[in-house]
This record gives C-alpha cells, sequence and structure tokens, in this order.
C-alpha cells in the first residue's frame, strides 16, 4: 500500500489558524483603540490651564478713586418732603396744576425765585416737564426757575390730591438735563472744556444724587502765546522755503515784497559796471533775420 503523500504549501501562502488569530487581534485593537460612540468619555490629554480674568488692581489704594457724594453727616436725618400748603390738585392729575401757582405756595422758594414769579430781566419759568421718576408709572412735574443770579430745578410728585416737592437743586444757566427710565441726569458745563453729569434716583422719600463725574469734550484747550488767535490766522501750506520771505504768513504778503537784509546791498545800483551794456533781451532776434535773407 504507497502511501498518501502530504500536501506540498504554496509559497507565501499563510496558514489558516495565523490567519484567522490576526483577524481577532485586528478586531480587539478596534475596538480598544477605534471611536468611541456618542456620549462615551474620550481622552483629550492633558487639560487646559485656567486663567483667571482680569481684575482692578488700584496703584494708590490710599487714594479715593472718585469724588465722594456728599452724604448727611452721622446720626443727622433728612426732613421728609411737606406737602405744598394750600394747594390741592383736582382729579389727581398733575399735568393740570399751573406752574406758576405751585412755584408761589412752595414755601421753600428764593426770594430770586419768587421775583422770577413777576417780571425781571433775566427771569424765565421753564415749560413744566412730565415724567415717572418714582417708578409708580405716575408722572412728576419737573421745572426750572432761571433769575439773574441762579437756575434752580424743581421736582414734585403727586401723593393723594397734594404735591410734594422732592427735590431743590441750584444748577448752572447752560444746563441741560435727560430721563432714562426713572433717572433723571443733570448735564452742565462746568468749565471750558468740561461737562458735569450728575445721576439722581428715588429713594422711596425723595430723588438723592447716586453720583456725579466730570467729562471733557473731546477737544483740547489751546495752548501757547498765540491762544487768542483764530487758527485760520496760519500760513498756509506752500512749496518748501527757499528765502525767508516764502515763511511770511498770507496776511503779510506785501512785507515778504521787501528784499531781505541779506539780499540789500548799497553797491548795487542800476549804472553799476558790472552790468554789460550790450546785453539788451531783444536785440538778437534782428541780427539773425538780415543773414536769412542774404
Amino acid at each position: 500500500m504507497v502511501a498518501t503523500p502530504a500536501p506540498r504549501r504554496r509559497p507565501g501562502a499563510v496558514p489558516v489558524a495565523t490567519l484567522a488569530g490576526l483577524v481577532v487581534v485586528l478586531a480587539l485593537a478596534a475596538l480598544a483603540f477605534g471611536r468611541a460612540a456618542p456620549g462615551d468619555l474620550r481622552d483629550q490629554g492633558p487639560a487646559r490651564a485656567v486663567t483667571p480674568p482680569p481684575v482692578s488692581l488700584p496703584l494708590w489704594p490710599q487714594l479715593p478713586t472718585a469724588t465722594p457724594v456728599a452724604a448727611p453727616a452721622a446720626g443727622v436725618t433728612q426732613e421728609a418732603p411737606q406737602p405744598v400748603p394750600d394747594l390741592t390738585v383736582p382729579g389727581h392729575d398733575i399735568t393740570a396744576v399751573d406752574v406758576r401757582t405751585v412755584l408761589a405756595k412752595d414755601p421753600k422758594l428764593g426770594q430770586e425765585e419768587r421775583q422770577a414769579l413777576g417780571s425781571c430781566a433775566g427771569c424765565d419759568i421753564r415749560t413744566p416737564e412730565f415724567r415717572d421718576l418714582t417708578g409708580d408709572g405716575q408722572p412728576e412735574l419737573i421745572t426750572a426757575v432761571t433769575t439773574p443770579g441762579r437756575v434752580v430745578l424743581h421736582v414734585y410728585t403727586l401723593v393723594e390730591d397734594h404735591l410734594l416737592p422732592v427735590l431743590q437743586v441750584q444748577v448752572q444757566p447752560a444746563f441741560n438735563a435727560t430721563t432714562i427710565g426713572t433717572e433723571l441726569w443733570l448735564f452742565e458745563p462746568t468749565a471750558a472744556y468740561v461737562v458735569t453729569r450728575s445721576h439722581y434716583e428715588w429713594d422711596g422719600t425723595r430723588l438723592v444724587l447716586k453720583e456725579r463725574t466730570d467729562e471733557g469734550l473731546g477737544l483740547l484747550p489751546p495752548t501757547g502765546p498765540d491762544t487768542g488767535r483764530a487758527a485760520t490766522a496760519a500760513p498756509e501750506p506752500g512749496p518748501a522755503p527757499m528765502r525767508p520771505g516764502s515763511l511770511v504768513p498770507k496776511q503779510t504778503a506785501p512785507e515778504a515784497a521787501v528784499p531781505s537784509p541779506r539780499t540789500v546791498r548799497p553797491t548795487a545800483v542800476p549804472s553799476a559796471p558790472s552790468v554789460p551794456p550790450s546785453v539788451p533781451s531783444v536785440p538778437s532776434a534782428p541780427a539773425v533775420i538780415p543773414e536769412a535773407k542774404r
């Protein structure tokens, strides 16, 4: 009996068992290092360092950072506003009252302001404005009394059928004001290039000053000895100066025609021998024409 010869392996052939093991290893590697499913935890490497937000670091903490608002002295209680005596508001409509009547009956009105209620030069009563400054949905009466000496702003609020003065402050004659919600802002030109802003808010009893700041107008004040001159007096731009006369402003052009001291020479007279007499500017033309005719 002849034995069956064993099958010969082809060159480069991989055994089936080895191939199956390689597939298993690759599958395990894919599970270990493959993309994680949504919601799974993944290692993104070391965490980034957290930088805290910048904070305010004053250079001189012992100095005040702002001008403090004037407040009542300790232990002193401000008197609550009292209703304007002998005055009632019909129909609880503050817009129906006469502003001159309200001011005339206000006992805190100064003597100069009372003169403004009549007829005096430079006096005026501003048309009342009505804005809600207490947050109760009802407007307050805002007006200002202009006198030759000062200007005073007045604000009244309505309580039942009486008016309470909740603000009386002296302001600059050229002041202006605006409201932002229930906030009252005053703008006063306190210097040539400075505007002072005052912020008032309702504290439940009256309008109180919350802050006051000074702001520049964005213009630099003129400096130097020529401060009073207008900007138009500066020389107009032109070509590069070639002699001292070119630096004279346009307004002094007649003076620029005067020769400079360097060019004025006593010997420079018209009859000086240095100027040849045979240098006329026109005779050269006639001399050429006769030769052309020959």
